[in-house]
């Protein structure tokens, strides 16, 4: 069996993460998620509008998704080594050096693909912040 894994905040679900989530599920039999904590999201500058169990149900809720966990603070290998993937996915804005990935993974006795998601075309919103922005803007036309 081929497990893949993948990773984000999946803060507001947009057309992007179901790109992004059904793209990864091709790749293999089993597609593990990875929500990161709250904590983790504030780290790398985004504050979450819902909290970390909020999105993890929404994100175990899609139909792409076998099994979704929420990812260990600080060490992000750690939870490499809890799921123990073939594949790890990343998004097209994802900020990880494919490389890295793949060196540190191995420095714990993981050997690991690392493949880089392509960006979903279709739509003029391509992230939760596009999402926020565009909500402020419609309720200050409307105030």
């Amino acid at each position: 069996m081929k497990r893949i894994m993948a990773t984000g905040v999946f803060d507001i679900l947009h057309l992007g993460h179901l790109h992004f989530l059904n793209e990864s599920k091709k790749l293999g039999d089993e597609l593990v998620v990875v929500v990161a904590r709250d904590s983790t999201a504030r780290k790398n500058g985004k504050e979450p509008i819902f909290d970390e169990a909020s999105r993890l149900s929404m994100v175990s809720a899609l139909k792409c998704v076998d099994r979704a966990i929420l990812g260990h603070e600080g060490d992000i290998y750690r939870t490499v080594e809890e799921v123990m993937p073939d594949v790890i996915t990343l998004g097209f804005d994802q900020k990880f050096n494919e490389c890295n990935i793949v060196d540190n993974s191995a420095e714990r006795g993981i050997k690991v693909k690392v493949v880089r998601i392509s960006k979903f075309e279709d739509s003029s919103i391509l992230s939760s912040s596009q999402v926020r922005t565009k909500l402020l803007q419609y309720i200050g036309e409307k105030l």
